[in-house]
């Protein structure tokens, strides 16, 4: 990044009855990522977001699981969307849009972000029952939509996840998450031959 740039850096915390979350965030970073949910499958599809994006994240969160892992997870999601689109700040120079398609084994997944400031999700594609499945004895297949959810609508993206083919609910989590940061990698470099704002409106 250039010496001339601000550093796109975040640190959000939240505290309610049924979480607490302290999250930091690198949007030029190497992928280094040291998180700690406290939901084991939750935590390797934020490591992956993290590797795959080039985004440097570190997570300490606490929450109600004894209840569910509902709560946790989606409040994480909420607070890593909040912390995006501080870092962001006003977007100049950046490429703004990303797609991505990837696949892990069978199953493959697509991913497009316009990092546009207006919130908006499109998710399709996971085979019927997905929500239903326990990944890993503890998280949802449900919790994968909520969490893009959270992000999307905290950091002002519109994201677009279609899920193309997959068997198996690890694999078709995973892929979803790593189309996801592959295409927001993308969407949040710096593009040489952008100058200002990548809209028309002049802000974003």
């Amino acid at each position: 990044m250039s010496t001339d740039r601000p550093a796109r850096t975040a640190r959000v915390q939240r505290e309610t009855s049924e979480s607490s979350i302290d999250l930091s965030i690198d949007l030029d970073g190497t992928g280094t990522s040291d998180i700690e949910t406290s939901v084991p499958f939750y935590d390797h599809l934020l490591t992956a977001f993290a590797k795959h994006s080039l985004t440097d994240l570190t997570v300490r969160a606490k929450g109600d699981i004894e209840i569910d892992v509902h709560h946790t997870v989606e409040d994480v999601g909420i607070v890593l969307g909040q912390a995006i689109r501080q870092a962001l700040g006003d977007k100049r120079g950046i490429s703004r849009y990303g797609d991505a398609l990837v696949p892990l084994d069978e199953a493959l997944a697509q991913a497009v972000v316009d990092i546009s400031g207006r919130p908006y999700l499109v998710h399709t594609g996971e085979p019927a029952g997905f929500e239903f499945h326990l990944i890993g004895g503890h998280f949802t297949g449900s919790m994968v939509r909520h969490v893009f959810e959270a992000i999307t609508f905290n950091a002002g993206l519109t994201v677009h996840v279609n899920v193309l083919g997959g068997r198996d609910p690890h694999h078709i989590a995973e892929a979803e998450f790593k189309a996801f940061a592959r295409a927001f990698r993308q969407a949040k470099a710096f593009d040489p031959l952008v100058a200002g704002i990548p809209s028309t409106k002049g802000a974003l």
